[in-house]
């Protein structure tokens, strides 16, 4: 394929999805992450595409929301080892909240297999996942159902949500920094989004990697209110995304790194190392679902809070070591 044909198919991919990683890219047109690197950069310099990191995303500043047919071909491999790593933090017999989302839909198909769990969602997706679990009750909220994510939002959607108390969040969103947290593309998703956060004891985001420093429109977590950020390894050369992985444990959020038992020796992992060792001798990590605090709920029927389950090698994952910096 010759570089104007590439090119051209890149800007495609970008206009139809909103935000493309570059791994997606290198594989659909059939070359190296290097080359096609090149080929964005050319594209940014005509005003045709903004980079991001691992990325494009279509020009503007702030990336657009893709409907449900394009997410739902991207990073799959990277949701996939999200998904695995998340579900090893749900205990049996908790009572959680998973929002709607790509990433969150593969979370629910793993989760039929943990007893006694009650899931509250406001997506289709989620609950069609559950649907043939015997041993999970699906919970779901009213509202008007927004087809482009098969989810129902709105103030039906959100009214639901009061007075419900669970101890997990399980959420998603288009685009994630450490200065604004997570956010979305589209209002109303973000209003129901924050309304399942203020539902949790703690608050767990999956995002992949080419979500990372992405900012979009409607902010649904601010940064001190996550406890924990389920990524995926970022490539060796993305530099940018080990940083922003740094500033939001800074910040005190808990950072779990999918990528097997040999995440310590990928390409990614130099990036984070190089990060610990410019921010010095290592400091545990607080955990920040414990610097919020919440009025008890009304009746005693609230499940009990526990902390956040530890990571162990046996979930295919780790916990990166990074701590906030010494001030």
């Amino acid at each position: 394929m010759f570089a104007a044909e590439r090119r051209q198919l890149i800007l495609e991919m970008v206009r139809a999805n909103g935000a493309v990683s570059l791994r997606e890219l290198a594989r659909v047109v059939q070359t190296s992450e290097v080359t096609v690197r090149r080929d964005v950069r050319a594209l940014e310099a005509e005003g045709l595409l903004d980079r991001r990191h691992g990325g494009a995303v279509l020009p503007g500043g702030f990336t657009r929301e893709s409907g449900f047919p394009q997410k739902s071909h991207l990073a799959t491999a990277e949701k996939t080892a999200i998904a695995d790593l998340a579900a090893g933090f749900v205990e049996e017999g908790e009572a959680i909240v998973v929002g709607a989302g790509t990433t969150t839909q593969e979370l629910a198909r793993r989760l039929a297999r943990v007893p006694g769990l009650t899931v509250v969602t406001n997506s289709l997706l989620v609950a069609q996942a559950l649907a043939h679990a015997n041993r999970v009750e699906v919970v779901m909220t009213g509202g008007t159902l927004r087809g482009s994510n098969y989810a129902l939002v709105g103030s039906g959607a959100e009214q639901s949500l009061q007075g419900l108390r669970v101890s997990r969040a399980f959420l998603s969103g288009s685009g994630l920094t450490a200065e604004r947290g997570l956010s979305t593309s589209n209002m109303l998703s973000a209003s129901v989004d924050r309304a399942l956060v203020q539902a949790a004891g703690e608050v767990v985001v999956l995002a992949d990697h080419t979500k990372l420093g992405s900012d979009t429109m409607f902010q649904t977590v601010p940064t001190d209110v996550i406890t924990r950020l389920v990524t995926d390894e970022p490539p060796g050369h993305d530099d940018r995304a080990a940083t922003e992985l740094q500033a939001l444990a800074d910040q005190g959020v808990q950072i779990a790194v999918a990528g097997g038992a040999g995440a310590g020796h990928g390409a990614g992992q130099q990036g984070l190392d190089a990060a610990a060792e410019r921010r010095g001798p290592r400091r545990d990590v607080p955990l920040p679902g414990q610097r919020r605090s919440h009025a008890p709920g009304a009746g005693g029927g609230a499940p009990q809070l526990r902390p956040a389950a530890p990571l162990s090698e046996a979930q295919g994952g780790r916990v990166a070591d990074l701590a906030p910096r010494r001030r």
